[in-house]
């Protein structure tokens, strides 16, 4: 996976809507407590690249599997493009060469590194959407940092639990494969950091951003996650594209166009002066 994937991952390429004129993004070494970690971080239009400012720190998508932060990059630049904020896309280690929490921790690190340059929002899909709600709840723990907004697109938060036998994208067989490997030991896997879902309080989060799939078996982990997150007093937009599975945006690029949309004005109401 970590191999091939620059020439098979072409999920994001119907979705180039904006930012493609935006300049390369520059290569940030960030420390953390594993060592230094890369995140690519593309410019606001009318901003150098490395110009302070309200950042959107994204997080990709591969299981913790895959490491390729680039099959993100169009997102990247739309959010950069159509929200008006710097982004980086952090180059977080995954398995088999690290096991749980190294992902999550680095990608918490880097979020409040960038936090100390101002206002940050976080967000990812998929695994990265699991990884921005697990950052979310050491911020507020550990009081490193407060994000202003998580966005989580069609988000793995319950590793605990097994998926249905369904003709979806992620399987049981997938899902053994994710636990096996980057979630070896189960006693941790019902860890908040490790499945936020399960997590007892969701207290003092962040405003959330909950983006599902009708088809996905994921689905059940954001639709109850974004309950949850209401019940404990937390402002959420959920939304749900019909008819899709995990590739949710892929799917249906006219649709998408709509979400992505939201998406990018709530971060920028987010990250707006204050």
């Amino acid at each position: 996976m970590h191999a091939t994937a620059r020439f098979t991952v072409r999920y994001g390429a119907p979705l180039r809507f904006a930012g493609q004129d935006l300049p390369r993004p520059r290569r940030r070494s960030v420390p953390t407590r594993y060592g230094d970690v890369t995140a690519w971080e593309y410019a606001a239009p009318g901003r150098s690249v490395g110009d302070p400012g309200p950042a959107y720190v994204h997080f990709h998508g591969g299981a913790w599997l895959m490491r390729y932060p680039q099959m993100d990059d169009w997102w990247c630049r739309y959010v950069a493009a159509t929200a008006g904020v710097r982004v980086l896309n952090v180059d977080f280690r995954t398995g088999p060469y690290v096991a749980y929490p190294v992902a999550q921790h680095e990608c918490h690190d880097v979020a409040a590194a960038v936090a100390a340059e101002g206002p940050v929002a976080v967000g990812g899909f998929s695994s990265g959407g699991g990884l921005a709600a697990s950052v979310c709840l050491q911020a507020r723990d550990t009081g490193s940092f407060t994000p202003r907004l998580q966005v989580l697109g069609v988000p793995a938060l319950d590793l605990a639990s097994e998926v249905p036998a369904t003709r979806g994208m992620i399987s049981p067989s997938f899902r053994d494969l994710v636990r096996r490997v980057y979630f070896p030991d189960p006693t941790t896997r019902a860890e908040p950091y490790a499945s936020p879902l399960l997590a007892e309080d969701l207290r003092g989060l962040p405003p959330a951003v909950v983006l599902t799939g009708e088809r996905d078996t994921l689905r059940p982990d954001g639709d109850r996650y974004a309950v949850r997150l209401r019940e404990h007093g937390v402002e959420v937009w959920h939304d749900v594209t019909p008819g899709v599975d995990h590739y949710f945006l892929t799917e249906d690029p006219a649709r998408a166009r709509q979400t992505m949309a939201v998406v990018a004005q709530r971060v920028s109401e987010a990250l707006a002066t204050r």
